[in-house]
């Protein structure tokens, strides 16, 4: 009998084999020839379109000892292969690990993962135990419960009860996080609260515990799974909630390779599978916000801290009055803060977000800054390494650079980083503890002993990037420094106010957690700007109306679709000649409006010029179907890479 396979390639159609005398059904695991070697497929639910050509129908070699696929998982994949315009064997390759399927078997690794019923008795305080009812409401269907609170409200603990209520009903739950430097700290909170350990799942997890978890999620013996992006596509053989915690969190966004929004495909997954959904999040992104507005959101919200704790207060440092001395990032005013803080025994933050020593290398003499030879952008210096990095493509170069006289350039360093702030705080308090929080030193082995240095105040200072805003604990932190409030307010970012909102509310969402009194100080030049007032706001969502209306008056995301196609190639000229050729098409058989293709902002990265077109159109216009068609049907060059981004979110 003829079935047909679905193979994890850039194929957009199933291929016919034979079943051999297999008993087979549609979600089944299978091994089949393919080329010269085997591949590992999925039976699938719809033939390839025949194009009346011969050609040998080959067996199917074995079926593997998996449980089907649910058909829910296959609808799903299939949605998100159309939305995202990615090739349907491209979405089963995001589902299998590295094109394999893992047959069970009995391990005695998966035992620590097994449900267990001792769980922690943590008394919810009153208005907590309001959001665990609303959110347990008819959870037994697909709805979308949006989980708002302060930082420090206890939105963790309501989420852990509405996922322990779907464990006792048999089902298996998924807990998305944006950054895996989370994980390792919110692995502990999981057991402490469940009695057992959640699986973990993301890039770093060696290959030999993929496999285990793989089985584990498939075969049902892994009930919880804490993940990154990709844990979105494994196997559940029961799922029956998912959480998205930080669901504003733009590390949602892949990017690269195959592009997609987490957030959205939780959301899409969570339909198909008929199961609720919930966002956490302490500032919603726009679009969250604008579901709730709309009531196709519910909402939970939570205004009190753990123990009444109260928010920082916000404080403005006017450089204008306070001049910084020669390089020189602190200000006096703040020196003599910190020392107060820290005579009260307070951890201090300096946040500064950038990672390495200064963002530009300048020659004093030839006044040439170093730039990378792949990327149209500067390389920052990591005086650390003691080298120049490029943070698009990784290319690594020494300070060892002739001048114009033939001699070596002499350098001067401009702007400030992690690196170069944490070398003026050790200079002046020169007795006291101090580490560097960003991901060149948080994503080691080590990373676990300095948190746990930190939480029992064995370190007075930390100098921080935005990682340390994304759901640490800090009972001691009392005073945080924002040093470049200027330079991150800058940018052509079409959503960077409301990054802006939601990077400073979780920033001083760090402080004051465990009562005492806390203060965050922006130390800025621009007094004038309201921005701060803005951003620092108790009620976030007087920001988030203002932007709605901007966006609506501009017909902007989430009141119109953006697509976004990039156009990257060696060749300069003939990516320029094919983008305004594939304009011409768009325009001739899209009912959309067309812009572009410009130059992109960072016109070149790793060897690739780049351009862009950006799609509008109503977001009742489902153009993904006749888009696809348009493009699939152009003649693209080989040596021309073509990505679409669906609801881009930066525009690099």
């Amino acid at each position: 009998m003829k079935i047909p396979i679905l193979l994890p390639n850039i194929f957009n159609h199933p291929f016919t084999y034979r079943s051999a005398n297999l008993n087979l059904k549609i979600g089944d695991y299978v091994e089949v020839p393919f080329g010269r070697s085997k591949k590992i497929g999925i039976v699938w639910n719809e033939f390839e379109k025949s194009k009346n050509k011969q050609y040998l129908i080959k067996n199917v070699v074995r079926k593997l000892k998996i449980p089907s696929l649910n058909s829910k998982t296959i609808s799903f994949l299939k949605w998100f292969s159309e939305y995202n315009m990615v090739p349907i064997g491209m979405a089963l390759k995001l589902h299998l690990l590295s094109n394999e399927a893992v047959e069970a078997e009995n391990n005695d690794q998966l035992e620590r993962y097994y449900y267990s019923k001792k769980t922690s008795k943590i008394r919810l305080s009153k208005e907590q135990l309001n959001s665990v009812k609303e959110i347990t409401q008819n959870d037994n269907k697909f709805r979308v419960h949006v989980i708002q609170g302060t930082t420090g409200s206890g939105k963790t603990i309501v989420y852990f009860n509405s996922l322990l209520k779907r464990l006792k009903e048999g089902f298996q739950g998924l807990i998305l996080l944006p950054e895996i430097g989370l994980t390792g700290e919110f692995q502990k909170k999981f057991k402490e609260f469940f009695g057992f350990e959640a699986a973990i799942w993301h890039s770093s997890i060696t290959k030999k515990n993929k496999k285990i978890i793989w089985s584990g999620i498939a075969t049902g013996k892994i009930k919880v799974l804490i993940g990154a992006r990709s844990s979105l596509f494994l196997p559940f053989l029961n799922l029956g909630i998912i959480v998205v915690d930080e669901e504003h969190d733009q590390s949602y966004k892949q990017d690269e390779g195959i592009i997609y929004n987490a957030r959205d495909m939780a959301i899409s997954r969570a339909s198909f599978e008929n199961i609720p959904v919930n966002l956490v999040t302490a500032v919603p992104s726009l679009e969250t916000f604008e579901n709730i507005k709309k009531g196709k959101y519910s909402l939970s919200r939570l205004y009190k801290r753990y123990l009444d704790a109260k928010l920082p207060n916000h404080e403005v440092i006017d450089l204008n009055k306070n001049n910084l001395k020669n390089n020189s990032w602190i200000s006096e005013v703040i020196i003599k803060k910190v020392e107060y803080h820290l005579s009260k025994n307070d951890q201090v933050l300096f946040f500064v977000n950038r990672r390495g020593f200064a963002p530009y290398a300048l020659c004093k003499k030839c006044l040439k800054v170093h730039n990378c030879p792949n990327c149209t952008i500067n390389l920052v210096y990591h005086k650390k390494k003691n080298n120049l990095i490029c943070h698009y493509c990784g290319y690594k170069t020494n300070l060892n650079r002739k001048c114009n006289d033939n001699k070596n350039c002499v350098y001067t360093f401009s702007g400030p980083g992690v690196e170069r702030i944490y070398e003026e705080v050790k200079k002046i308090f020169k007795d006291k503890e101090i580490i560097i929080f960003s991901s060149d030193t948080m994503n080691k082995k080590s990373s676990s002993d300095i948190l746990e240095k930190i939480i029992n105040n064995k370190i007075s200072i930390m100098v921080g990037t935005q990682l340390i805003s994304k759901g640490f604990h800090f009972p001691n932190l009392n005073c945080i420094v924002v040093l470049d409030t200027d330079l991150t307010l800058n940018g052509y970012d079409l959503r960077g106010a409301e990054k802006n909102l939601q990077l400073y509310h979780q920033l001083s969402g760090r402080a004051g957690r465990a009562g005492k009194p806390a203060t965050v100080y922006f130390q800025t030049y621009n007094i004038k700007s309201n921005i701060i007032s803005q951003i620092t706001n108790i009620n976030p969502d007087i920001f988030l109306e203002k932007e709605l209306q901007i966006r609506r008056r501009n017909n902007l995301p989430p009141y119109e679709r953006f697509i976004s196609i990039i156009l990257s190639g060696k060749n300069e000229k003939k990516i320029e000649i094919f983008s305004n050729n594939l304009k011409k098409k768009l325009d001739k058989n899209l009912s959309a409006k067309i812009l572009g293709p410009v130059v992109a902002p960072i016109f070149k990265i790793n060897k690739y010029f780049r351009y862009r077109i950006l799609i509008r159109s109503k977001k009742s216009e489902k153009i993904q179907k006749n888009l696809s068609e348009i493009l699939n049907n152009f003649k693209n060059q080989k040596e021309i890479k073509l990505a679409v981004d669906v609801d881009p979110i930066s525009f690099n």
